[in-house]
């Protein structure tokens, strides 16, 4: 082959990934996208016959997607490797409904950890159940066992709602992470412990938060998130990384500066080396609105650098699968795409179906 030859040869098989990755995402009113992230094409839209797709769990072996959807709360798990759904189920009834929204798999994926309300139709009136833990057998299509939520730890009615879910490799311990991490015994479903990350000790600073939006989980022993703090005396507010590590239980967060003012801030994404974080800020509201992606240094804990776009009504916050490119999607049917490190827009992508807020899992 002439040295022409071997150049155009090597410039191809520079530009053609060695493993192409695969985005799924829910959209309305019951479909999972199946997305090429190299071209923004849909390759597939698979029904779940169970409903609209309110969240995604991806299985620490990356071979099954947990899906779970609230047209009838139901339960769709998905086969990475084909595409397709190799289990379905509702648990609602004419006479039985349930609430859930998001969980965790066990590691034999076998059972599916949540926590969930439970509405029964009697004669005269709707029975509404506490919050309560409950394991869903994907067997037996049901749940099999369920606890009560202490009252300490069911005041906020959103806490359902708004709870990172992991599970210890040994599939004994649940930790529920929102404004504090509950320490969950799989056997009997009793908090064993509770670890009070709003006042983290000796650190001069209390008020501590897990942040919103869809996380990244680079590691299945270790929940990293965006947190806001305020110090104790003059209620200066900051923010920062928080990890909490599931193997030590222990809590760590690294201050970064000012938190944003009038606004909010979420959806911190990782790079496979943590060592780099993007998340995005907003400030104000409607008219006066403004979003930036800041771009952070996590062995240094410094903003490397900042950039406005674009804002949206409502919009969540992704990366790719190598951490090239930040999106920008939901309540939308399109996806925008912006360099991860100069922060400017690249392209946008249709995806002919508007998205649901059940987030995107990239697979390789």
């Amino acid at each position: 082959m002439t040295k022409l030859g071997l150049a155009i040869a090597a410039l191809l098989a520079g530009a053609t990934p060695a493993h192409a990755s695969t985005v799924f995402m829910g959209s309305y009113p019951d479909k999972m996208l199946i997305v090429d992230e190299a071209t923004g094409t849909v390759k597939d839209r698979i029904t779940l016959a169970s409903g609209l797709p309110t969240s995604m769990r991806i299985s620490n072996d990356n071979k099954k997607i947990y899906v779970t959807t609230i047209t009838t709360s139901g339960i769709e798990v998905i086969d990475t490797a084909t595409k397709k759904v190799v289990n379905s189920f509702s648990l609602n009834t004419p006479t039985t409904r349930y609430r859930f929204n998001g969980g965790v798999p066990d590691p034999s994926g076998k059972f599916f950890y949540t926590t969930l309300q439970k509405f029964e139709k009697l004669q005269d009136r709707w029975l509404v159940s506490p919050q309560m833990f409950a394991v869903i057998d994907l067997t037996k299509k049901a749940v099999t066992r369920t606890a009560e939520v202490p009252e300490e730890d069911s005041r906020n009615p959103n806490a359902g709602w708004r709870t990172g879910y992991m599970m210890s490799n040994d599939g004994k311990t649940l930790f529920l992470i929102r404004d504090k991490v509950l320490i969950v015994d799989t056997a009997d479903l009793k908090v064993k412990d509770r670890l009070e990350v709003s006042k983290p000790e000796a650190t001069g600073i209390e008020g501590v938060s897990f942040g919103g939006g869809v996380e990244t989980l680079r590691s299945a022993t270790e929940y990293v998130s965006m947190f806001t703090a305020q110090d104790p005396y003059i209620r200066n507010k900051v923010y920062g990384v928080g990890r909490f590590n599931l193997a030590t239980k222990a809590f760590d967060f690294r201050p970064i500066g000012p938190a944003p003012v009038g606004g909010g801030m979420g959806g911190l994404q990782v790079s496979k080396d943590m060592k780099e974080g993007w998340t995005v800020v907003t400030q104000e509201k409607v008219g006066n609105k403004r979003c930036e992606f800041w771009h952070l240094d996590l062995t240094t804990n410094l903003v490397k650098n900042k950039a406005e776009f674009p804002c949206r009504s409502r919009f969540q916050f992704g990366s790719s699968g190598d951490s090239k490119l930040l999106y920008i999607y939901g309540a939308s049917y399109d996806i925008e795409m912006y360099d991860a490190q100069t922060l400017q827009h690249v392209k946008t992508v249709d995806l002919g179906n508007d998205t649901t807020g059940a987030g995107m899992i990239i697979t390789q």
